[in-house]
This record gives structure tokens, sequence and C-alpha cells, in this order.
């Protein structure tokens, strides 16, 4: 009769407690003889059992003798953890006997080389998984680029004996080596990328930002932000380039390489920029430089825009500056609070006996990341009444140090104002923290209204909100100025608002002159539309000096004869039929724009998806989706979405200081794309969006 291994395992457990340690264990186990002796397990050969203490049996393996649970009181461990030890390579001693083998030893009756006695349970994380070396040095260099590990990880004594313990044939990488794998899955990462973004139809939007190492060296980060032929968005890293200083030339080079790099030469649509490290002289400069070397829309206006993320950053900052007495006062009354645990609760009680309705959780603010001052000073306004009673309830003979409690009503009233302010800042750069980067529509309405309430504030009749705006106005006007005709142009590829709600904007914005500001939108579409009409349609057309557009009548009306300029038709009406031509000819150019502004706005619904309504409506507006294509992909900000509350410029640590320019450009980019996922697979709310777009056409 065949037993199984746990019926086996427990007959040698009953012939060892009979035997040699009766004396040891409970009666529970001695009063059961064993009637049988059944053959001990093999895993036997390799251990010993002893007892530490009573009810307690530990297995001792007889080569490096390190012990493992058996028996605890009535509890039987079993030997599936001894076979383990030995069989895996994992007892120290086993692994340097057989290191120059190529597979984990079989074990049999002391004899390695025959086939098992017995078929032992599979260990589904091990059994017919064949090692490959390739295979696991890629994902050592996989791991090390989505972590940031250092390089030099591999050469470290801990890495080696813990990869060791796992597999003990794998044959230890160096840092040469790893560092060739690295290199390796970038280029062909690279090589993937530069093949689908060459083989989209749309223009590429970079984004600019600069790293600052500490030895002032600037590294220059680009991305790329296009659509795909799908109407999927992406962002990526394109290059990481290790630049001196911010001067002209060094700035121009990077740039060049990032178009020579991924030929880019003529397609690059809009260029977007921190331009608080810039000078107005190194600004202009740079737009000529971008001018000249690259052919552009709208006499460059879309080339050079300014990081949004940045210019929020700056207005929070002069904000919480201009009243930091203030700031101060309640990030230290919430500090007297947090830090102590039976102030915390008296706090609480007195919140809930007050039945103040605030959900907002008290906590101290980052001051390197301005977002988390703003909630802490939300959460403390909506608190005010608890912390005032909280003072009241102080024992008057103990001292308030450092007087954290003494915010006055004026006080609460400067800090409600602030938050006020400050909450425009927050939900225009909530926006760019979605890993997903945004498409361009979603900014005009929500920078508009700081502008419109800027504006409103600066003029105000309390002293205390007009003097507080005034500056932030001034700041902000430059960035609406400069991106004004940029953001509303996005906003019209979306058929929800159109050129409709700038006209509504305008008018709040620009009282007087609301006209003008739309007129200058209009002609803005009407040219870049013309000239991407150009660019699909085969026209019979040349450019004069002047840049008027001169249109051949011989080759589109009349024929030439003998030097004389002959009509192709007899009846009399010969000017009527070039008439009637030259109004199809505009038609043709102009009626696709005109016929997508003049259609009733599409219905307004949280889950819709612009890109998905460019989507289905292609067909139906061939030249315009083409627009739609690049002005959606304009990127509003340079930062990474994960950064856009820092208040402190981004470093590179000495780490990656120390790195060859071209291995840090790898591990960089490499991770980016790696974290991004395959280029080539839908996004999961595509078929989502369709429908929504679908039912409401």
């Amino acid at each position: 009769m065949e037993l199984h291994d746990g019926e086996i395992d427990s007959q040698i457990h009953q012939s060892c407690v009979t035997t040699s340690m009766t004396p040891d264990l409970p009666l529970t186990l001695v009063d059961k003889p064993n009637k049988r002796r059944r053959k001990k397990s093999i895993v036997w050969d390799y251990f010993t059992v002893q007892t530490v203490e009573d009810g307690c049996i530990r297995a001792y393996c007889n080569q490096c003798n390190k012990s493992f649970a058996y028996i605890t009181g009535s509890k039987l461990a079993g030997t599936s953890h001894l076979k383990r030890h030995i069989a895996l390579g994992i007892c120290p001693v086993s692994r340097e006997r057989n290191q120059s083998n190529c597979a984990p030893t079989t074990f049999t009756n002391g004899n390695a080389a025959n086939p098992p006695r017995k078929r032992y349970r599979a260990t589904p994380t091990f059994v017919s998984i064949p090692f490959d070396q390739n295979r696991c040095n890629h994902d050592i260099a996989i791991m090390i680029i989505m972590h940031e590990y250092p390089l030099d990880m591999v050469e470290q004594a801990g890495f080696i004996d813990f990869v060791r313990s796992l597999q003990p044939q794998f044959n230890m990488m160096s840092y040469a080596t790893v560092q060739e794998e690295c290199t390796s899955i970038y280029l062909r990462e690279k090589e993937s990328l530069l093949n689908f973004v060459c083989g989209i139809p749309s223009r590429i939007s970079l984004s600019l930002d600069v790293w600052i190492s500490s030895d002032t060296t600037c590294y220059v980060f680009l991305k790329g932000h296009f659509i795909d032929n799908n109407w999927n968005s992406h962002c990526l890293m394109l290059n990481v380039v290790r630049i001196p200083s911010l001067k002209d030339d060094a700035l121009n080079l990077a740039v060049l390489t990032c178009v020579s790099n991924w030929r880019l030469d003529g397609r690059v649509f809009a260029f977007t920029v921190d331009q608080s490290f810039l000078s107005d002289t190194l600004a202009r400069n740079f737009r000529t430089f971008l001018v000249a070397n690259d052919p552009n829309f709208l006499n460059g206006q879309l080339l050079l825009g300014n990081c949004l993320a940045q210019v929020l950053c700056q207005l929070a900052q002069s904000a919480l500056s201009s009243m930091s007495e203030v700031v101060w006062k309640i990030r230290e009354s919430v500090k007297y609070v947090k830090t102590s645990f039976v102030r915390e609760e008296k706090f609480l009680e007195l919140k809930g006996q007050l039945q103040v309705p605030c959900t907002k959780e008290l906590s101290i603010d980052n001051q390197t990341k301005w977002d988390t001052t703003f909630h802490m000073l939300t959460a403390a306004c909506e608190l005010k009444e608890v912390f005032l009673y909280l003072k009241e309830s102080e024992p008057t003979n103990e001292p308030d140090p450092s007087n954290e409690l003494s915010i006055s009503t004026d006080d609460w009233k400067v800090a409600e104002t602030l938050c006020t302010y400050l909450k425009y800042f927050f939900d225009v750069a909530n926006i760019l923290t979605s890993p997903c980067y945004p498409t361009a529509n979603v900014f005009f309405p929500e920078v508009s209204k700081i502008q419109t309430e800027l504006t409103n504030a600066s003029m105000s009749q309390d002293p205390l909100v007009r003097d507080m705006t005034k500056p932030l106005k001034d700041k902000f006007d430059k960035y609406w100025n400069d991106s004004c005709l940029v953001l509303a142009m996005a906003v019209v590829m979306d058929p929800r608002y159109k050129l409709k709600l700038v006209k509504f904007i305008f008018s709040k914005v620009f009282v007087q002159n609301e006209e003008d500001w739309t007129r200058i939108v209009d002609y803005g579409l009407r040219d870049l539309f013309l000239q991407y009409t150009m660019e699909t349609l085969t026209l019979s057309e040349s450019f004069g000096e002047d840049g008027n557009i001169d249109i051949s009548i011989n080759e589109t009306h009349q024929e030439e004869h003998q030097g004389e300029i002959y009509l192709t038709t007899g009846d009399g009406l010969s000017d009527f039929d070039v008439y009637i031509s030259e109004i199809s000819e505009n038609e043709q150019t102009k009626s696709e724009l005109d016929r997508y502004l003049e259609e009733e706005l599409f219905p307004k619904s949280q889950e819709f998806d612009v890109l998905s309504w460019w989507r289905l409506n292609r067909y139906q507006y061939p030249t315009l989706s083409k627009m739609a294509y690049d002005i959606l992909s304009m990127p509003v900000s340079t930062v990474p979405h994960d950064s856009v509350f820092d208040t402190e410029i981004q470093r590179i640590d000495s780490y990656r200081r120390s790195l060859p320019p071209a291995i840090l450009e790898a591990l960089i980019c490499t991770r980016d794309w790696l974290r991004y996922g395959s280029l080539l697979s839908p996004s999961p709310s595509t078929e989502m969006s369709d429908a929504i777009v679908k039912r409401e056409i």
C-alpha cells in the first residue's frame, strides 16, 4: 500500500517520538504506539531532530546547522520547508558544493544521479521554469531603470548574496555590463518610438524644462507632445541635454539636438518653456532662433509659450509672502496643536462640542509645496472657532509658548481673503497634476477666471483685497497677454464652446474692446486654417514677395492660344462662369471652418472627451481635424505632473551628476517610456468616450 508524503512523514514522526524522545513529549503524542515502522523520508538524510524545550522539537541541517520548526506542542510543521532548504540550494554549504552544476540537485537515496524515488509536491515558483541568464540581466536592468537604483548596486555585497540565495546559477553582472544592458534597452525603445513619431500625421509640440546641479551645471529636459493616428494624446521625454549655462548658444544647441535626433525639421508646432529663468533678451533671441530654424504659423506667436505651472507657483508664493506674518501665526498654531497628543485630543473634543462642520484635516504644511500651505490655511480658517476656544481653555497659570495662539479677528480675515485667491490658482494647477496630460482646450475658461477675478479685485474698495491682488494682477497680465490667443484658439476646437465662449469671456475681461480681441482670435483661426488648407489641397498658387496669394487665372478659367487669352466658353456668360468658379473655390477653402463654427454647440457632459469627438468627425472636417491634432496637443506646462506645486528649483542629485551625459539621458528617457507603456495601445476610456459622443450625436 502506497502512502502520501504527509502519511510517510507522520509515521516517521511517530517512530521518532516513541523511540528516543518519549519523556519530552506530551501524552497525546506518546500514547499512540507505532505498530508498523515505515521507511524514513529522504529529508532525514540531511536533518536531525532535537528537543529544544517541552513540546518543542526543531530540525537541524546536518550541513549548515541551521534550525527549522518541526513540532510545536501538538502542531506538526511538516517537511516541505526542509526539502526546499536542500533542493533549491538555500543551504550555503550545499550551494557551494553544487556551484559548478547547471541544475539544482535532485535528491534520492543518497544518489543525486538517479531519478527520484518518489514524487514531491509541485512548487509553482520554480518548477518547469528554465534558467535564462540573458533574461535575468534584462530584468535587473529594467528594475534599475524603473526604480532609479544606482548602477553599481549589482556589485554591492548585500545584493549579490540576495540574488545568489534566489538563484545560485546566476552570474552577477558588473557595472559595465549593466550599463551596456541599460543602453541597449534605451536604443531599442528609442528606435521604436522614432518609427512611431515619424508615422503620425500631426506636428510635434515641445516643452523645455531646466534642472540645476550643485555645481550650477544645467540639464535641459525636452518633452514631445502630440496626438497619434488613433487620437490618443502623448507626452514623452525626448532628450536630456547637459549644458554649462543658460546662454543662447547652449539652449539653441539643446533644441537643435532634439530636432535632429527625432527628425522634427519643419514639424515643430509650438514650444513652451519656463520663462522665469530667461531674461527678456534671452527670450527674444530664443524666439528668433526658433522662427529662423523652423517655418512657423502666425508669425511665431505659437512658438514660445510660458509655463503655466510656474506662473501659478510664482503668484501663490507672492501672495503667501505678502501675508507672511499671518501665515506664520497660523502655522505655529497648527504645530502647537499637532505636536501634542493631549492638545490634539482636546482640539478634536472641542470641535465635536462646537459642532464645527469641517471635513478637512488639520495638518502642518510642507513649505516646499505651496498647495500644502493652502490646505493648512483653509482647514485652519474653517476651524478658527475651535482655536479660539482652545486658547480660552488653556490653564492661565501655564505660559503660552511663543504666543502661538494669538490670532486676532483681523488675522483670520486676512487668511480667509488669502485662501479665496489661492483657491483660483489651486484649481487651475490641480488640472496639471493628472497623469494623463490634459488637452489645451480645458485651460482657457480657468485661466480667464483668474484674469477676471484679479482684475475686479485690483479695483476693489476694500484696501486689503486691493493691496493683496494688485501685484498679483500685474504679474499675471504678462502671461495672459502672451497666452490669450493660443488658449482661445484651443477652446474653439472644443465643440461644446467654439467661438461663442471666447466672445462671452472677452466681454467680461475686455469690457470696452471685446470685439477687437474676438476679431484677433477669429483672424488667427482663419489664417491658420488657410495654411492647413494649402498643405492639404493641390492648388495652382504662387506666393508673391509680399506674402499675398496670386492665383494664375489661365490655369483655372482660361486657355492660352497663340499669345492671346481666350475664354473657354462662348455662350456670352463666360464671365459668370468665372465668377461661379471663384465662389466655389472660396467656399471650398473656408466653408469647412464656417460650417463648424455655425453649427449648434455640442451638449455639455462631464464625461465628454474632445479627442473622441474629433476622431468620430474627422471625415466631416478633414482639414479642421488636422488643425485640432496640433492645437489640442499644445503644452501649457513644462514640469512633471507630480512637481506642479513645488516651490524649489528642480535639482539633479550628486549620483545623477556623476553619470556620463549619454547614460543619464538613456536612464531618464527609458524610465519615462517604460512608465508610459505601449504607444500603440488605445486609451482605456476610448470606447466609453466614443459611446458617449455617439449617444449625444
